[in-house]
């Protein structure tokens, strides 16, 4: 019976794909006030994260995106050249991105952007590559 519904799934999975249904989605959902990242495919979260956002007198932009550059490894122009491994930008010079500051993790540090373990932004930005800029929303919240 299971593998008789394992094989039903496989051929709807086909179908849909064959027919042009809807790809999978990607839906990363900030929350600057919980410091927190919440990863979703196809509504299914797959991930938590802890994250660093902006600390006082700097301002992470809240609002929905869509990543519009991924870059394997990028370095500040603003900001000393400062290594931004993983990025996922998102508005401006705006991006999600890995960062060495592991132990900050969890509260507000960054100039604006939005800081992960190197692990978890090599993830997200592997999982926004494969399913595609278009079909990824960035939501950030208050």
């Amino acid at each position: 019976m299971r593998l008789i519904r394992l094989a039903i799934f496989l051929l709807a999975v086909l179908m849909a794909s064959a027919s042009g249904a809807h790809a999978a989605r990607v839906n990363v959902d900030i929350d600057l006030s919980e410091q927190k990242m919440t990863v979703r495919l196809d509504n299914r979260v797959l991930y938590l994260w802890p994250v660093s956002t902006a600390r006082p007198g700097y301002r992470t932009p809240v609002g929905t995106y869509r990543p519009y550059r991924l870059e394997r490894m990028w370095y500040s122009t603003i900001y000393d050249y400062a290594p931004m491994p993983w990025s996922i930008f998102f508005r401006g010079g705006y991006a999600i991105h890995g960062t060495t500051e592991i132990s900050r993790l969890g509260r507000p540090a960054s100039h604006g952007c939005v800081r992960l373990h190197p692990d978890h932004a090599r993830t997200l930005y592997y999982l926004i590559r494969e399913a595609g800029m278009r079909e990824t929303r960035i939501v950030v919240r208050p």
